[in-house]
């Protein structure tokens, strides 16, 4: 019978990778609850109806669906904002307001694998619902994606924040002559541009605004109107409230200490229909990678949902993207399984008289700790290869006459090979100071 290879697009995570994966987990948990917010979950699948009705085509067009045994349409959740927006709107009146909540869903899109971009993955997601002041809602969720993303050793050299506005936006091509009924089309197109070919995008656009002169105002906006002050002079005035609503933000940013990691940007625009006012993305310094992180306002999804109108904003942050870049930078190499103690012998009896209790003792306060199944005398040489093998920080050595003469055992650091000699209960009441121990330690 032949092997079945893993599935297109996903990903098994064997014992070092799933280390990586731990560990930017851990680190979004951290800085979730280091900013103030809590967490939830919500179920794998959901009504169909729940991703068409406001996600948009883009989310629409890739979703995994089925239909149960019920009869009922269901999906695979291709993200989890909209599960947000049920959830919020079941518990409206019961929940504190601002809602600041956080969660670490595994997704599935039903799209091409590529460089960045998979069927399956880990996101993280921060959203404030309820918040009686926008701007400090906007940039207290862009903050706490750099205080993480900084957190990890990513500097203002490495990433940059771009951020504008769909009201803004909205008000522009309004000001400029475009229909309504024309936004959400323009919305998808402006959103796709950095994804294609200039050629490509150029004749997606004639189709998509057929009117020459609206067209060529809009791109050169966009080509040229990456300042505010530039953009001020060049736009109608219905624009200008919404432009100073980007430099009330763009200042709250400066005074949380952020400005290096951030930039206007008018080109943001986010492809999912929900989003309302402040957009924003993250990307690497030399635009080499998809989008590390995308989010905004979406004021109007819990309405549209059968809740009240409420303000909300957030951002997801994919897995995919962000180990690339975190490899590249070279900061992913110290991240492995760690032992903290493996236990050796040379008298197996002795180490199940005395070693089993040493295991029992050091689980018991909450180290982790391994040893050799065998029930063999074989050469601590084996054992302690066993114990490198496994990304060991201290072996216990277990000496039989040193045990049975005055209760003494040996700590080797693994790493600098040096030891030391303990008394057996001394060691146990205090193993930390072992650990921390100079002469083991240099």
């Amino acid at each position: 019978m032949s092997k079945i290879p893993s599935v297109k697009g996903t990903r098994d995570f064997y014992p070092d990778q799933m280390a990586v994966r731990n560990w930017i987990m851990d680190g979004w948990r951290a800085a979730s609850v280091r900013n103030g917010f809590v967490e939830y979950d919500g179920p794998i699948f959901e009504h169909l109806q729940l991703y068409t009705q406001k996600s948009g085509d883009e989310i629409a067009g890739q979703l995994f669906s089925l239909t149960d045994r019920g009869g009922r349409d269901l999906a695979i959740r291709p993200e989890i904002t909209p599960t947000l927006a049920r959830m919020v709107n079941q518990q409206i009146n019961s929940l504190p307001r601002p809602i600041k909540w956080f969660s670490l869903p595994r997704l599935c899109r039903a799209e091409r694998p590529q460089k960045g971009r998979l069927r399956e993955f880990f996101q993280w997601n921060i959203d404030i619902i309820g918040s009686n002041n926008s701007e400090y809602a906007d940039a207290d969720c862009i903050y706490t994606a750099v205080d993480y993303l900084r957190s990890v050793g990513l500097t203002p050299d490495d990433i940059i924040v771009k951020i504008s506005s769909r009201s803004m936006l909205a008000a522009l091509l309004l000001g400029l002559g475009f229909d309504r009924e024309q936004l959400d089309t323009i919305y998808v197109l402006l959103d796709k541009r950095p994804k294609l070919p200039e050629e490509t995008f150029m004749a997606l656009a004639e189709e998509k605004i057929p009117d020459n002169s609206l067209r060529k105002k809009l791109l050169d906006i966009l080509d040229n109107c990456n300042d505010i002050d530039i953009l001020v002079e060049k736009v109608p005035d219905s624009v200008q409230d919404n432009i100073e609503d980007l430099r009330v933000l763009l200042d709250l940013l400066t005074q949380l200490g952020i400005e290096p990691y951030c930039q206007f940007d008018i080109n943001i625009v986010r492809g999912l229909a929900y989003y309302t006012g402040t957009v924003f993305e993250i990307f690497d310094r030399q635009s080499q990678l998809r989008a590390i992180c995308g989010g905004g306002r979406y004021d109007n999804l819990l309405a549209g949902l059968g809740g009240p109108q409420i303000t909300a904003t957030g951002f997801g942050m994919g897995d995919v993207v962000l180990e690339i870049l975190l490899q590249e930078k070279n900061l992913l190499s110290t991240i492995k399984n760690e032992l903290d103690f493996f236990v050796v012998w040379d008298d197996y009896h002795t180490f199940e008289r005395v070693g089993l209790n040493i295991v029992n003792q050091l689980r018991l306060r909450k180290y982790s700790v391994a040893f050799d199944y065998r029930r063999t005398d074989d050469a601590l040489g084996k054992q302690l290869k066993q114990a490198s093998n496994q990304n060991t920080k201290f072996a216990i050595i277990i000496m039989k006459d040193e045990i049975k003469a005055n209760k003494t055992l040996i700590i080797k650091n693994m790493a600098t090979s040096n030891q030391k000699t303990a008394l057996l209960d001394d060691f146990l009441s205090k193993p930390d100071n072992y650990m921390s121990n100079n002469e083991l330690n240099t």
